[in-house]
């Protein structure tokens, strides 16, 4: 019989343990910790941060597993400010790194969700003395658009706003504008005044002999209509002109 000091218990019962090998703890992404503390600046101090700490924060709900300062700085460095990139066409954003279809939809609908937000300031109010307000929404709505949109705010009795419409959208430096059609749709409306809007893709707000020529047939076509044309605002990316501030109606 085998010498019971030698059977396969105490063979192993003697054995050292072998040491168990553990994976080293993963390290966490160096971008977490920023994240946490971008979101504290925020809640402290809000509007003061910089462009591309916003556009960081945006990005990282929407790049969840990235750094995404790169990727925030690469669109400011591609269009220029936060209202550029916010503004730029879905197909422009996917050509920066770090950018696909789903953000870049993403973006957009932030961006649609400002000019609402935009639009909701001067719904209701009388326009005249919220000029301020106007002019935002129609930068947020018309500034980075790459083709000419010709939009009429139409105002009742009181210059409360009653419409906001694109009447016409063109090419890229010109937007054909039918004089009859705008003071039909203003009949139609009841409005008795109107504020004309349209915006140079180029970024320059100047006004052409072409918008003054126009303006001044609108003028013409509804003064005895008792339908007054307040203005007429040029959007550019980098501002605006107004025809009356300039003298120009």
């Amino acid at each position: 019989m085998a010498n019971s000091d030698h059977d396969e218990r105490g063979f192993f019962g003697e054995q050292a343990a072998a040491p168990i090998k553990r994976d080293p703890a993963p390290e966490k992404p160096h971008y977490l910790g920023h994240r946490d503390r971008l979101r504290e600046r925020f809640s402290a101090s809000g509007d003061a941060l910089a462009d591309y700490e916003l556009l960081e924060l945006l990005l990282f709900r929407l790049i969840p597993r990235a750094d995404t300062k790169p990727v925030a700085k690469a669109l400011l460095g591609r269009f220029g400010t936060l209202a550029e990139v916010l503004g730029a066409p879905a197909s422009l954003l996917q050509e920066t790194k770090g950018i696909g279809p789903a953000v870049a939809l993403d973006l957009k609908i932030i961006a649609a969700s400002a000019r609402r937000m935009a639009r909701g300031e001067i719904s209701g109010r009388e326009i005249l003395s919220s000029w301020n307000l106007v002019l935002d929404y129609c930068r947020a709505a018309m500034a980075f658009e790459e083709r000419e949109q010709f939009r009429i705010l139409f105002l009742d009795k009181k210059n409360v706003l009653i419409a906001d419409e694109v009447q016409q959208q063109g090419t890229v430096d010109h937007t054909p504008v039918y004089p009859r059609e705008v003071i039909k749709r203003a009949l139609e409306l009841s409005a008795t005044a109107i504020v004309l809007v349209h915006n140079h893709p180029s970024g320059d707000p100047t006004p052409s002999r072409a918008d003054i020529d126009m303006t001044k047939t609108i003028i013409e076509t509804a003064k005895p209509l008792g339908i007054a044309v307040h203005d007429h605002i040029i959007i550019g990316k980098k501002g605006f002109a107004s025809m009356k501030g300039l003298l120009l109606i």
